[in-house]
């Protein structure tokens, strides 16, 4: 069966940190790693393990001290630092599991932040976009109301909202449910997952095996390398 087209390639990643005068700690070392199009993969592993620095890596929002990281078939080292914003703001969607809301904004004004960082032209009408996305995940009643006057869950959809108004490619998820109940984390996982059914490639980051196990790939991370992958 062929496989459809990576839209990530890391290469060789290490990334180190300076403890102190001279001391090196090593978060990642020598990883490898392909997402492709079309994905539900989770990065699961302990604290520490890694996997949140890997996430930063592959979400452009740190840079690894050796290796590439190829996005789409350009190497992103050869990006300046607007380069890099623009990319990260038009390929990748982010989720946080302290949701990142602010609360000065209003649910609407929230979803289009993305919206006010990006210097391109854009294809859409934004307004519309996010008001078809805040019905689509049932919180168009709030669009005025403000993230600190709206319960957990729906904070949370508010922040897929906001994670797909540029029409990314990827959306990135950081232990999505981890500030949840457990029906409440259970209805977002259902939301990614529907997501995933409609084109959309997701990469869940998780220490939790179970939330891990609902996705179609598991990519287990311990102390800084990829031990072990499922479904590959």
């Amino acid at each position: 069966m062929k496989k459809t087209p990576s839209i990530i390639s890391l290469s060789n990643i290490s990334k180190e940190y300076v403890m102190g005068d001279e001391s090196i700690f090593s978060a990642l070392s020598e990883v490898n790693l392909e997402i492709h199009k079309g994905e539900y993969s989770a990065i699961v592993g302990p604290s520490g393990s890694g996997k949140s620095t890997l996430m930063h890596i592959i979400g452009l929002l740190d840079k690894p001290t050796r290796g590439k990281v190829i996005i789409n078939g350009h190497d992103t080292a050869r990006l300046d630092d607007d380069q890099t914003s623009k990319v990260r703001n038009q390929f990748v969607g982010f989720v946080f599991q302290q949701f990142n809301l602010l609360n000065k904004l209003t649910i609407k004004e929230n979803v289009l932040l993305p919206v006010a960082y990006s210097r391109e032209k854009l294809d859409f009408d934004p307004e519309k976009r996010a008001l078809g996305l805040l019905e689509k995940f049932d919180i168009l009643s709030k669009k005025d109301s403000y993230p600190n006057k709206i319960s957990g869950g729906q904070q949370q959809r508010v922040a897929i909202a906001r994670a797909l108004i540029m029409n990314p490619q990827l959306i990135l998820a950081d232990e999505p449910t981890g500030n949840l109940d457990t029906k409440t984390g259970n209805e977002i996982l259902k939301l990614f997952e529907d997501l995933n059914k409609e084109g959309i490639t997701v990469l869940l980051v998780t220490h939790e095996p179970d939330i891990a196990a609902r996705t179609n790939r598991q990519i287990k991370v311990l102390d800084g390398k990829i031990v072990e992958k499922y479904n590959d």
